[in-house]
C-alpha cells in the first residue's frame, strides 16, 4: 500500500494505482474524456492534467502511477490553467451545433466547458469539417464533433475483440475510421454510443426523436437471453425512446448487447395487437375482454369435458415472467391439464436432479483458470458472457471449445474441436478419453469409450482442463437443443467429473431457470401428437419451436387454439381467439437469470390500447372457471408465493439418472439448425434496425464449406432450394469453419419457417 495526498486528503492505495484511481477512491473528480475504467489508458485527451509536487509540469492523472508520499493538486492554479488550455484546444474545431445534437444535455464536453471553457474563442481561422462514416444501421456519425478520445477504437479492440475502428491521419487531419467499405458489425457495437463523450457517435434509431431532458428514466431487466442485463429505459409520451445499460458489475458490468439495446423498436411497431379478437365464421371480429375471456373459459371446459384433460396442452415461451408462467400452469392444472411445455426448441429433454443453471455466479465465471464451452454460438447467443471470457483469457484463463462450427470467438483458444452437429457427443467423448488417459482415471460405467479416437485437438482441449485450480464446463444452446442432448449432457457431466470442473448450462431465454423452478419440464413435444386444444403464451409456433411445420400443422387440426401475444403473427391462420397481452415493458414481473438470481421489474410504460398483463388475464380466467386461490392483487404477491421456499437448494446440474453413451458413426448431409441472434423471440424479430444488420442476414443463408457446396453442385452466391419436410429458398454462402457435409441452415427465420425434420436435400433453384 502506498500513501498519497490529494488536495490535502491523505489516503492509502494499492501499488500500481494511478492518480485517477486514487482520486476516484475518495470521490475527487478530475475532468477527463479519454479515460474509462474498463479500457486501457490512452492519455491522449490531456484533460486530466494535475499538478504533482516537485514535477516540473502538469501530469495526466490517468497515466501517472502513484508513488509513496506523492502530493497531488487537482484544482491548483497550475492544474486549472492546464485544463483550461486543453479545453480551448478541444473547442477550436468543435462545431457550435449543441441545439441539434442528440448528445446535448448529457454531453461531457458541454459539462466541462462550463467549468473550464472561455466565453469566446480566440480562434479565427476556418474550422475543419470531417466527412461522416457509415457504421451500419445502429450507430449514427457526426465526425466533425469527434475530439479523438479513442474510446470507441479501444472498445472495439479490447472489449468487442476485433478492431473495427481505428485512428487515421495526424494532427488536425486525424480521423476515427472504419475499415474501407466496412461497417461496425459487432454484437455489442452500441456501447460505443455510450462511450463517446461528445455527439460524434449517437444512436441511429433514436436520432432526432427526443431531447434527453424530456425523457423519464426507468429501471428494467433485459428479456432476450439468460444473463438478465440491467436496463435504464427512457420514455416520452408513454413510448420507449431509448434503452441504456444500468451498471451492475455482477451481471452486465456497464455494457449492453445490441439485441437488448435496440429491440425496443418492436414495442412500438405496427404489428402490436391492441384489442381481443375472436374468429367467427372464419372472420376475425374485435371483442371486449369479458366476451373473449368467457369464450376461452367455456371453450376449455367444453374440450376437457368432451375429450379429457390430456387433449389440451399449454405452450409457453421461456421469456414470460415468473408470475405469468406460475399462473398459466396453475390455471391449466385447475381444469386437470398437465401437458405444459416451455422448452419448445428442445427435442431430447435432459433430466437433472434440480434446475439447470450456470453452476456459479456470472462474475465468478471469468475468474476460472480454464473453461470449456460445448455447443454454443457464444458471441451471438451470449454476447456479454463472450466478452467476459475474452477478458478472462487476457488474465490467463484457458478457453476451449467443442462445437459444431468454428466461429471466431475473437480471442486466443487453448483448444478447439469442430465436429458435425450429430457428432458433438463423439467430440466430447474424445476429450473425455484423452482426459482419462492423461489422469490415469476411469470413466463412469455408463460411458463407453471403446472405439473413440483421440485426436490431437481433443488431447489439447483435455490438457487445458487438467491440473487447474478452478475449471468450468458449460453447455450452450446448440448442445441443449441437439437431437442427442441426453447423451451429450451425460458425456459432458462425466468429463466435468474426471477433470474436477463445475458443470454449467448457458440458459437461452430470460426466464429459463424460472420456468424450470415452476416445473416446466417433462411434457415433451406437445405437437408430435396433435391435441384438441392449445393455449399459447408469447409463443409463435412457426418460429419458437424445433419443428415449426409440425407445430403449425398440429395447431391447424385443433378444435380450439388460444393465443396470448403482444403481436400479430401467423396465428391468424389457426387461432380461434387472440388475447393481446403485455410485453415485459408494460407489466411488472420477475426473471430468474442463469445464475439463479431473481430480478423483479416494473412496467416502464402503460399497456398499449386494451392490452393487459398476462398475469391479470390468468387471474380473471381463474375466477371465471371458479378455481381457488386466484385472488391476487399484485404481481409481487405471486412472486412472494413462488419464492417463499427459496431457490438455492433447487439448483443442481447433476444428471438425474445414468444415460448410456456410446460413440456412433455418421454419414450424409446433416443440418446445423441454430437460432440467429436477432430471431430469438417475437420482439427481436420485429426490431427493424436489428433486422438491417449484417448478423440478421444469416437468416436467409445456407452456409457450408467449399467441398460440401461443390458436392451439391452449387457455388457461393447461388440461390438454392432446401427441402426438409417443407421448402425454403436460401442463398448459398461459403463457411470455411464447418465440417464436411454440414449445412448451416437457420431455425426460426422467415425464410426457413416451413422446414421440418428428417432428411435434408439441396438443389440449385
Amino acid at each position: 500500500m502506498l500513501e498519497i495526498e490529494i488536495d490535502g486528503k491523505t489516503l492509502t492505495v494499492p501499488g500500481g494505482s494511478t492518480v485517477m484511481d486514487a482520486a476516484n477512491s475518495v470521490g475527487v473528480h478530475i475532468p477527463h474524456f479519454c479515460y474509462h475504467k474498463k479500457l486501457s489508458i490512452a492519455a491522449n485527451c490531456r484533460m486530466c492534467l494535475v499538478q504533482v509536487e516537485k514535477a516540473p509540469k502538469p501530469l495526466p492523472a490517468c497515466a501517472t502511477p502513484v508513488t509513496d508520499g506523492m502530493k497531488v493538486y487537482t484544482h491548483s492554479d497550475m492544474a486549472v490553467k492546464a485544463q483550461k488550455g486543453v479545453m480551448e484546444f478541444l473547442l477550436i474545431n468543435h462545431p457550435l451545433d449543441c441545439p441539434i445534437c442528440d448528445q446535448g444535455g448529457e454531453c461531457n464536453l458541454q459539462d466541462l466547458a462550463v467549468g473550464y471553457g472561455q466565453s469566446g474563442s480566440r480562434y479565427q481561422e476556418e474550422k475543419r469539417v470531417v466527412v461522416n462514416k457509415d457504421l451500419g444501421p445502429l450507430v449514427s456519425t457526426d465526425m466533425t464533433r469527434c475530439i479523438h478520445c479513442s474510446r470507441c477504437v479501444r472498445f472495439t479492440e479490447e472489449i468487442a475483440g476485433f478492431q473495427e475502428l481505428g485512428m487515421g491521419g495526424r494532427g488536425e487531419f486525424t480521423e476515427v475510421l472504419p475499415f474501407i467499405g466496412k461497417t461496425v458489425n459487432s454484437e455489442i457495437s452500441g456501447n460505443i454510443i455510450d462511450l463517446c463523450p461528445v455527439g460524434a457517435l449517437t444512436s441511429k434509431p433514436f436520432r432526432y426523436s427526443a431531447r434527453t431532458w424530456e425523457l423519464s428514466r426507468r429501471k428494467s431487466v433485459a428479456a432476450h437471453d439468460g444473463l438478465g442485463s440491467n436496463l435504464v429505459v427512457q420514455v416520452k409520451d408513454h413510448k420507449i425512446k431509448r434503452v441504456l445499460p444500468l451498471e451492475n458489475e455482477a451481471i452486465n458490468e456497464c455494457w449492453l448487447s445490441d439485441r437488448d439495446r435496440f429491440s425496443y423498436e418492436a414495442l412500438n411497431s405496427d404489428e402490436r395487437l391492441t384489442k381481443p379478437l375472436i374468429k367467427q365464421g372464419g372472420v376475425w371480429q374485435e371483442a371486449d375482454w369479458q366476451t373473449a375471456l368467457e369464450y376461452v373459459a367455456n371453450g376449455l371446459k367444453s374440450v376437457v369435458a368432451d375429450h379429457g384433460a390430456d387433449s389440451v396442452a399449454g405452450v409457453a415461451n421461456q421469456a414470460a415472467t415468473l408470475e405469468e408462467l406460475f399462473l398459466f400452469k396453475k390455471l391449466l392444472a385447475g381444469v386437470g391439464v398437465h401437458n405444459v411445455e416451455s422448452r419448445l426448441r428442445v427435442t431430447d429433454p435432459v433430466a437433472t436432479k434440480g434446475v439447470q443453471w450456470l453452476g456459479q455466479s456470472i462474475a465468478d465465471l471469468a475468474q476460472n483458470n480454464a473453461v470449456l464451452v460445448v455447443g454454443s454460438t457464444l458471441r451471438k447467443d451470449q454476447p456479454l458472457i463472450a466478452q467476459r471470457l475474452r477478458q478472462g483469457v487476457k488474465r490467463g484463463l484457458a478457453l476451449s471449445i467443442v462445437n459444431s462450427h468454428g466461429d471466431d470467438l475473437l480471442t486466443k483458444l487453448a483448444g478447439e474441436v469442430v465436429t458435425r452437429p450429430d457428432q458433438l457427443v463423439e467430440g466430447v467423448l474424445a476429450v473425455l478419453k484423452a482426459a482419462v488417459e492423461l489422469k490415469g482415471a476411469t470413466a463412469p460405467a455408463n460411458i463407453d469409450l471403446v472405439g473413440v479416437e483421440v485426436t490431437a485437438a481433443a488431447k489439447q482441449v483435455a490438457e487445458s482442463l487438467i491440473g487447474k485450480e478452478s475449471t468450468s464446463v458449460l453447455l450452450g444452446n446448440l448442445a441443449m437443443q441437439n437431437a442427442r442432448a441426453s447423451e451429450l449432457y451425460a458425456a459432458t457431466a462425466a468429463l466435468a467429473e474426471v477433470v474436477g470442473a463445475k458443470l454449467g448450462v448457458l440458459s437461452d431465454a430470460a426466464n429459463s431457470v424460472g420456468a424450470q423452478l415452476l416445473g416446466f419440464q417433462g411434457a415433451g413435444n406437445v405437437f408430435a401428437q396433435p391435441k384438441k386444444a392449445y393455449v399459447l403464451l408469447n409463443a409463435e409456433a412457426d418460429f419458437d419451436t424445433a419443428n415449426g411445420a409440425e407445430a403449425v400443422a398440429a395447431l391447424e387440426k385443433a378444435e380450439m387454439v388460444v393465443v396470448m401475444s403482444p403481436f400479430q403473427s401467423c396465428a391468424f391462420d389457426y387461432a380461434d381467439v387472440i388475447l393481446p397481452v403485455s410485453p415485459f415493458s408494460e407489466t411488472s414481473g420477475t426473471f430468474v437469470n442463469m445464475e439463479g438470481l431473481p430480478q423483479s421489474f416494473n412496467g416502464v410504460v402503460r399497456p398499449l390500447g386494451e392490452t393487459r398483463p398476462a398475469w391479470k388475464v390468468f387471474r380473471v380466467l381463474g375466477n371465471l372457471l371458479g378455481l381457488e386461490n386466484f385472488h391476487y392483487n399484485s404481481s409481487e404477491e405471486i412472486r412472494d408465493e413462488i419464492l417463499a421456499a427459496g431457490i438455492d437448494g433447487k439448483l443442481d446440474n447433476a444428471p438425474a439418472a445414468a444415460v448410456t453413451v456410446k460413440a456412433q458413426a455418421a454419414s450424409g448431409l446433416v443440418r446445423l439448425a441454430e437460432v440467429p441472434a436477432y430471431q430469438v423471440d417475437a420482439i427481436t424479430r420485429r426490431a427493424t434496425s436489428l433486422q438491417a444488420t449484417a448478423d440478421a442476414q444469416v437468416a436467409g443463408q445456407l452456409r457450408a464449406n467449399a467441398a460440401t457446396l461443390a458436392s451439391l453442385g452449387v457455388a457461393a452466391g447461388d440461390q438454392v432450394r432446401v427441402s426438409q419436410g417443407g421448402e425454403a429458398l436460401l442463398v448459398a454462402v461459403e463457411d470455411k469453419k464447418l465440417a464436411d457435409q454440414v449445412l448451416r441452415v437457420p431455425l426460426a427465420s422467415p425464410a426457413t419457417r416451413n422446414l421440418g425434420a428428417g432428411v435434408i436435400t439441396v438443389t440449385k433453384a
